[in-house]
C-alpha cells in the first residue's frame, strides 16, 4: 500500500475516502465544501481583529498540508478555529468591530508556541496511541474547558457592541437576525445560520443608517478602491510569555476537536482512521504554527464540512485539495477583504454575542452527548470549579507571568480531575457508573 490512496473512480453510491467522483463533479463538490466552511473561516478571524484574507489563504494552506501529511487518508478542511477568539481578545484587549487588531503580533507568538505544543502532542500519540488523552481529558474536562472559553468572553461581548442606543438595539437585531435564521429556515442555509443572519442585520443597518441617518453610515468607497488581487498582510510573531500562558491551553480543544472529527469520520465511512490520529493531530499542529507565523488565526478541522458529506455521503479525500486551491485564490483578493472591513461595530458585537454563548453551550453539548452523571462528586467539583475560574478571570500569578482566567480553568480542570481520580471508590468507573459487581462469592 502506498503512502497516498489510489481513489478508485466511483460515479454512484457512497464514495468512500479512497475513492473519487469524476472530475468536473469532484470540482464541484470542492467548491461546496468552500462555501461551507467560508461564514466561521472569516467569521473568526474578524471577532479576532485578524485579516480574513490572510485567514482563509492559511486555511487552504493549511489544508493542502493536513492532506499531506495524513496521506490522503484523512478527509478535513483546515479553517479558522473559533477557540482561540476567547484567549487572542484576553492577550491582546481587543474590543470586536474596532478594526485591525493593534496587537496581532503578540497573540500570533501565542499561536505559533500552541501549533508547536499541538505537534508534540501528534507525535507522541503516533508512537503511543491515543487511548492516554482519553483518560487524561474525559469529556467532563473537555466540555468545561470549552464552556469556559465562552464564558469568559460574556462581558467583552456585551461591550463590543458600540456605544450608543442605536448601536444596542442593532446588536438585538443581529442576533434576532441570527435565531430567525436557525428556527425558519432548513437545509443549507439553516447550517450558514451565523452567516446569513449577519447579512440580514448588515443589510438592516445600511437602510437605517445610511438612508435614515440613524446610525454611522457605512463607508462603501472602500471596496470600490480595493483591487481584485493582491497580498494579504503579513504580520510577524512577537513571544510574550503572558500571551504564550493565555493561549498554548487552547490546545486541549484542539485535541478534542480533532479526535472527534476522526471518530465522526470513522462512524460515518467505516473505515478504522485510528491509525492516522497522530498524523491528524501533527498535521493541524504544523498548520497553526505556519498560519501564526505570517499573521493568520490557529486553524482546526471543521464540523461544517463533516456535516456536508454526511449530507453527500461523499467522503472522498480529493475533494480537500480542490477546496484548498480554491481558499486560497479567494485569499488573494483585497477586495473580499474590503467587504468584510465594511460590516458595521454592532452587527459584529451581536454576532459575538451569538458564537461566544454558542462556545459555551458547545461545553455543555459534551457533556450531554457523552452522558457526563453529575451525581458523581468528582465530576462535580470538576465542572464547577472549572467555570467559575474561567467565568470569573480568575488569575494566578507564577512569577515570571500570570496564568488568566481560561488557562487557569483549562490546567485546573485536567489537574483537578487527576487528582480527585485517585481518591475514587473502586467499585465506581471513571465516568461515575457503578460497575456490576460480582455477589457470586
Amino acid at each position: 500500500m502506498g503512502y497516498f490512496p489510489q481513489w478508485k473512480l466511483k460515479e454512484k453510491g457512497v464514495v468512500a475516502p479512497d475513492e473519487r467522483l469524476p472530475t468536473g463533479q469532484t470540482v464541484a463538490m470542492g467548491v461546496q465544501h468552500v462555501v461551507a466552511m467560508f461564514g466561521s473561516t472569516i467569521l473568526a478571524p474578524i471577532l479576532m481583529g485578524f485579516d480574513p484574507n490572510m485567514a482563509v489563504l492559511m486555511s487552504g494552506i493549511g489544508t493542502l498540508i493536513f492532506f499531506a501529511i495524513v496521506g490522503g487518508r484523512v478527509p478535513s478542511y483546515l479553517g479558522s478555529s473559533f477557540a482561540f477568539i476567547g484567549v487572542v481578545i484576553a492577550a491582546t484587549g481587543y474590543v470586536a468591530g474596532s478594526g485591525l487588531n493593534g496587537n496581532i503580533p503578540v497573540a500570533l507568538g501565542g499561536i505559533v508556541v500552541c501549533g508547536l505544543v499541538y505537534c508534540v502532542v501528534g507525535l507522541i500519540v503516533m508512537l503511543t496511541g491515543v487511548k492516554w488523552i482519553e483518560k487524561l481529558m474525559p469529556p467532563v474536562v473537555t466540555g468545561a474547558v470549552v464552556a469556559v472559553i465562552g464564558l469568559n468572553l460574556a462581558p467583552t461581548a456585551c461591550r463590543s457592541v458600540g456605544p450608543t442606543d442605536f448601536d444596542a438595539w442593532m446588536a438585538v437585531v443581529t442576533f434576532m437576525s441570527v435565531g430567525g435564521v436557525a428556527v425558519w429556515t432548513r437545509g443549507f442555509i439553516q447550517k450558514l445560520l451565523i452567516l446569513i443572519g449577519l447579512v440580514i442585520a448588515y443589510f438592516i443597518y445600511a437602510v437605517l443608517a445610511n438612508g435614515f441617518g440613524m446610525g454611522k453610515p457605512i463607508d462603501f468607497s472602500i471596496i470600490s478602491n480595493a483591487a481584485w488581487f493582491g497580498v494579504p498582510t503579513v504580520h510577524t510573531p512577537v513571544f510574550e510569555m503572558h500571551a504564550i500562558a493565555l493561549i498554548v491551553p487552547v490546545v486541549i480543544i484542539l485535541v478534542a476537536e480533532n479526535l472527534g472529527h476522526v471518530k465522526a469520520v470513522t462512524a460515518m465511512t467505516g473505515r478504522n482512521l485510528d491509525p492516522y490520529m497522530g498524523r491528524a493531530f501533527l498535521g493541524d499542529g504544523i498548520a497553526t504554527m505556519l498560519s501564526g507565523s505570517f499573521g493568520g488565526t490557529g486553524v482546526t478541522t471543521y464540523g461544517e464540512n463533516i456535516g456536508v458529506m454526511a449530507a453527500t455521503r461523499v467522503y472522498s479525500t480529493l475533494l480537500f485539495p480542490v477546496a484548498a486551491i480554491f481558499a486560497i485564490i479567494l485569499g488573494f483578493s483585497p477586495k473580499f477583504g474590503a467587504v468584510i472591513q465594511t460590516i458595521p461595530q454592532p452587527v459584529l458585537g451581536g454576532t459575538s454575542i451569538v458564537v461566544f454563548g454558542l462556545i459555551a453551550v458547545a461545553g455543555a453539548r459534551v457533556w450531554v452527548v457523552n452522558k457526563v452523571d453529575f451525581g458523581n462528586s468528582r465530576n462535580l467539583i470538576v465542572a464547577a470549579v472549572t467555570l467559575i475560574l474561567g467565568g470569573g478571570d480568575f488569575t494566578l500569578n507564577l512569577g515570571f507571568f500570570s496564568l488568566g482566567g481560561i488557562g487557569t480553568a483549562t490546567f485546573g480542570a485536567i489537574i483537578l480531575n487527576a487528582v480527585m481520580s485517585l481518591g475514587e471508590p473502586k467499585e465506581e468507573k471513571a465516568s461515575g457508573e457503578p460497575i456490576e459487581l460480582d455477589r457470586k462469592a
